[in-house]
């Protein structure tokens, strides 16, 4: 029931995964949005709750428009899903404004397969990368895949110096407005953000449960996606192996990150969500994966009454 519910890309769906999503961040953040209010906060919240939302539906745009799966409701209900289940995660304004920033970025590197406009679109990633490190430092680390885009589509040594000159423009860019507006230079240290590898939120339940549930999904998952990516054609590897590496580099960055209450993983939220509907979208264990989607749906919902 839950598999045909989803398994079909239609408003209803949005808008239902729209108003799940809504409900946990006002949960989430219900204490600094309401009994704390302040009209500037407020507003700041409701900004970071657009670009959530906004995050999920960009998501949905480049899976379908790429064709890394197939037309159903299945890469938004994971996202929301997984963000739902982590509530640092919903109060982390930087880590949500910079995981908006990197889609932005991976829609234009998948894009490249098209051999339009290539070279602006090379630009305007490594640009949005560049401003997805101002929130959140490690988040720079995805310049990889904008190599590995290059790589595979357009192996010339002058796109290889594109990525630079965007660098340049975003540090110019910074510096002038910090100039305008705080009178002093933007620093490196403001920049960059110390890692400790401490692991020991990690052994909070609230933590540990969903990323346990979370990573044998994934591990599942992409036995499948291996399966697939060696049947697909020649012009869909490369698309189907820049989301293998946008998984990997999340994963350096969660383990990179300054802090680790569970924000961190949002960027592994996005291309495990792709990974996961290409599993979901196949018509085999038909059983399973409606049992394993009731359990996935259950999972926000069921942490905090327990925890």
């Amino acid at each position: 029931m839950l598999t045909s519910f989803f398994g079909k890309s239609k408003p209803v769906n949005g808008v239902a995964i729209t108003i799940f999503l809504i409900i946990f961040f006002i949960i989430a953040n219900f204490k600094a949005w309401f009994l704390e209010f302040e009209i500037f906060n407020f507003l700041e919240k409701l900004v970071v709750l657009l670009s959530l939302i906004l995050s999920a539906f960009v998501l949905n745009f480049i899976a379908k428009k790429n064709e890394l799966t197939q037309r159903s409701a299945y890469k938004i209900l994971f996202f929301v899903i997984f963000s739902a289940s982590f509530f640092a995660l919903l109060r982390n304004h930087q880590a949500i404004f910079a995981n908006l920033c990197v889609l932005f970025a991976l829609r234009r590197v998948i894009s490249l397969q098209t051999k339009k406009v290539t070279q602006k679109k090379i630009f305007d990633a490594t640009f949005w990368i560049c401003i997805a490190s101002l929130f959140y430092f490690w988040s720079i680390l995805f310049l990889v895949v904008v190599y590995a885009g290059i790589l595979y589509y357009l192996p010339k040594l002058k796109n290889w110096l594109i990525p630079p000159i965007a660098v340049l423009a975003v540090a110019a860019l910074t510096q002038n407005f910090h100039i305008i507006t705080y009178d002093q230079f933007y620093t490196f240290s403001e920049w960059f953000q110390w890692n400790y590898f401490d692991y020991s939120n990690y052994q909070n339940p609230k933590i540990l449960i969903p990323l346990s549930i979370i990573l044998a999904l994934t591990f599942w998952t992409l036995v499948k996606f291996f399966a697939v990516v060696n049947k697909a054609s020649v012009s869909m590897k490369p698309s189907l192996n820049l989301v293998l590496l946008s998984l990997l580099t999340a994963v350096a960055v969660a383990v990179f990150a300054p802090t680790k209450d569970g924000s961190e993983l949002i960027f592994f939220f996005v291309p495990l969500s792709i990974i996961a509907s290409i599993y979901f979208d196949q018509k085999s264990d038909k059983l399973f994966r409606e049992v394993l989607l009731a359990l996935l749906i259950l999972m926000p919902l069921s942490i905090p009454l327990i925890f």
